[in-house]
C-alpha cells in the first residue's frame, strides 16, 4: 500500500463519489478512458477488485468500500501537510526567534514591528530574546535565534547579513543633583563638556559598535573620556547614573525609561552622536517567516520614516 501512487486514491474517490466514470472524469477533467485504466492500474497493485461495472454506472464493492475512509484519511493528511509547509515557507506558520537589545526594546519602531508581524503570521510562534549586542550576533550566527535587533554596527561573520533600520540621536544622562544641570532646565551640553566627567558605558564586548562610536566622538570633540564604569546592559548604566556614579551617553529613545534621579541633555559637537539600531539575521538556512518580518521591518520604515527618529 505504501508504494500506492496518491494520484491513484484521488481518481478513486472520485469515481467512489460520482458513482459513474464520465462524471468522475469530468470532474478530474481528464478523457473518461485513461481514468478508467487508471482505476485498473489501482486494482492490479492492490490485488483486489474496487467496483462493480454495472450499465449505470460503478458501484463499489466491499473492498472499494471498506478503502474509501482511509484514502480520505490519506488525502487529508497529505493536505494538510502540504498546506503546512507552504504557509512555514510564505512565513504564515512555524517559528520565529527574534532577539533584540534592551535598548531596542524601547524604541517605538521595534515593538510596532512586532506587533505588525503577529497580526499578519497569527499562526506563526513567536520567541521573543533579550540579550546583549555580542551574545545576539553569536546566536544568530549559531542558528538559535534568527532575526535580531542590535545597537551599532561592527561587521557581521560568515553567513550573516546586516541592514541599518534607523539612526537615532544619544543624549548625556546626568544624576538630577549633578551641577550641570541641577536647578535649571538645560536643553544641550556639548560633548567637549564632558571630558572631566566620569563616564558609565555600554561594556565594548557587549555592543563594540555603540562603545566605538562614542569614543570616536569624543576624540573628535578634543578629549580621551574618563571611563569609570563598563555596564553589561544599556539599562544598567541608567541605574548607575541615577546613583550618582557618574554620567552616561544613551540614545534618545531610552528617555521613555523613567528612572527617578536621571536627567536627559541634548548633546551637541563635531561629529554627530547617533546610534544605530540595526536588523542581523542568518542568510541560509532563512526561514519563510525570518522574510516576512524583514519585509514588515522595510515596509513599516517606508511607510512612516518619522519613527525612525529617536
Amino acid at each position: 500500500m505504501a508504494s500506492v501512487d496518491l494520484r491513484l486514491l484521488r481518481y478513486f474517490l472520485a469515481v467512489a463519489e460520482e458513482s459513474h466514470l464520465t462524471k468522475a472524469a469530468a470532474r478530474l477533467g481528464i478523457r473518461q478512458p485513461p481514468l478508467s485504466q487508471q482505476i485498473r492500474v489501482l486494482e492490479q497493485e492492490l490485488g483486489v477488485t474496487l467496483f462493480h461495472r454495472l450499465p449505470r454506472g460503478m458501484e463499489l464493492t466491499e473492498s472499494g468500500r471498506a478503502l474509501v475512509d482511509d484514502a480520505r484519511n490519506i488525502l487529508a493528511l497529505v493536505d494538510q501537510a502540504v498546506d503546512g509547509v507552504r504557509r512555514v515557507s510564505q512565513g504564515e506558520a512555524g517559528r520565529l526567534t527574534v532577539g533584540f537589545t534592551g535598548s531596542a526594546a524601547f524604541h517605538p519602531f521595534v515593538p510596532t514591528v512586532i506587533r505588525r508581524f503577529r497580526e499578519s503570521a497569527p499562526n506563526v510562534r513567536l520567541v521573543l530574546e533579550e540579550s546583549s549586542t555580542g551574545e545576539l550576533r553569536e546566536a544568530v550566527s549559531e542558528g538559535r535565534v534568527d532575526v535580531a535587533f542590535i545597537r551599532g554596527a561592527h561587521g557581521t561573520g560568515s553567513g550573516v547579513s546586516e541592514e541599518t533600520v534607523l539612526e537615532e540621536t544619544m543624549l548625556a544622562a546626568f544624576p538630577a543633583d549633578h551641577p550641570a544641570v541641577k536647578g535649571r532646565a538645560r536643553s544641550q551640553i556639548a560633548l567637549s563638556e564632558l571630558a572631566e566627567e566620569s563616564l558609565i558605558l555600554y561594556r565594548r564586548h557587549s555592543g563594540p559598535g555603540l562603545y566605538d562610536a562614542i569614543i570616536t566622538a569624543c576624540s573628535a570633540s578634543g578629549f580621551s573620556p574618563r571611563v569609570a564604569q563598563e555596564a553589561p546592559r544599556m539599562l544598567s548604566t541608567l541605574s548607575l547614573v541615577a546613583a550618582g556614579l557618574g554620567v552616561s551617553l544613551v540614545p534618545a529613545s531610552l528617555r521613555r525609561v523613567n528612572i527617578e534621579g536621571v536627567v536627559y541633555v541634548n548633546v551637541t559637537g563635531p561629529v554627530a552622536l547617533r546610534a544605530q539600531l540595526n536588523l542581523i539575521w542568518r542568510d541560509t538556512p532563512m526561514s519563510g517567516a525570518t522574510r516576512k518580518l524583514i519585509d514588515e521591518v522595510r515596509r513599516h520604515r517606508a511607510e512612516d520614516p518619522g519613527l525612525t527618529r529617536g
